[in-house]
């Protein structure tokens, strides 16, 4: 993803272009560290930019842009990246589609951060009174004077490229006024439109049914929680109903038993009687022998 933000001073390019970074991975190329970086790192239109600031001069619009070629050939750069104070005028943006063009790179989108300048500087005015009752330090360049200077300033240089980009179908423009995540929202549709990012539909597939299955999840878990107390019953129940099982075992065994000791004891004694009489029947013969 190649996207540049534009916007007055004050309209938040900074902090969407930070937001921007954290969600997709890219780098924010800002021209100003891009031209430190060249100079520290010695390379030769480093060494070109180094002369003409040392001399007091403003860089030449092809220095900047022979950095700018360097710096997006670096890894970081590889899934895409926020220019930055690039371009700000249409020779500028000119000479970027050139770079594009020549690097078979393509811009994405140029997200156009509209805000109103008199609510900018009743913000900045509001701010600095506070400073100045809290005894901070006001910045030099955060007065409603150098505001006011500074909008001048792009509405003369820089707003001429909403036109530029709007006549090659690049623009997108974005109420700079709404809340911030508001405003990270609004760019996000506007780059999925675009075809500048994929949106992430298994993700949400995923989030969405494991939204819809959280209800029944715990549904179900609640029927679990509810079942142990009768599962742990059950359980428990068991070796009672084992016991009972075994008594009335011990039951039937016993009866079973006691009627066979009857048994026995009533045959013994039937038997007892019958050898009794016997006993008795045989004595009575004898006497009667006897007697004769």
């Amino acid at each position: 993803m190649r996207i540049i933000l534009l916007g007055p001073p004050g309209s938040g390019k900074g902090t969407q272009a930070q937001l921007l970074v954290q969600r997709y991975g890219i780098v924010q190329l800002s021209t100003g560290e891009m031209l430190r970086a060249a100079v520290a790192a010695g390379t030769p239109v480093g060494l070109k930019a180094k002369e003409i600031m040392a001399s007091g001069g403003l860089v030449p619009d092809d220095v900047v842009v022979g950095i700018i070629s360097d710096r997006i050939e670096q890894p970081d750069a590889k899934h895409g990246f926020i220019l930055d104070g690039f371009p700000r005028t249409v020779p500028q943006a000119e000479a970027l589609d050139e770079l594009l063009k020549h690097k078979h790179m393509k811009l994405d989108a140029v997200i156009e951060l509209r805000v109103n300048e008199s609510a900018l500087l009743s913000r900045v005015e509001t701010r600095v009174a506070q400073m100045r009752e809290r005894g901070e330090e006001v910045r030099l360049d955060d007065t409603p004077e150098v505001l006011t200077k500074r909008l001048a300033s792009y509405r003369s240089q820089t707003e001429p490229l909403i036109h530029y980009y709007s006549e090659r179908r690049k623009l997108s423009t974005i109420d700079g006024m709404m809340a911030i995540d508001e405003v990270t929202r609004a760019i996000h549709r506007q780059l999925l439109a675009l075809g500048a990012v994929e949106p992430k539909t298994h993700g949400k597939t995923r989030a969405r049914s494991a939204a819809k299955a959280a209800p029944a999840k715990k549904a179900a878990k609640r029927a679990k929680a509810a079942r142990k107390p009768a599962k742990a019953a059950q359980k428990a129940a068991k070796p009672a109903k084992s016991a009972k099982k075994t008594v009335k075992g011990a039951k039937k065994a016993a009866k079973k038993a006691a009627k066979k000791a009857a048994k026995k004891v009533a045959k013994k004694t039937a038997k007892k009687a019958v050898k009794k009489s016997a006993k008795k029947a045989a004595k009575k013969v004898t006497k009667k022998r006897a007697k004769r």
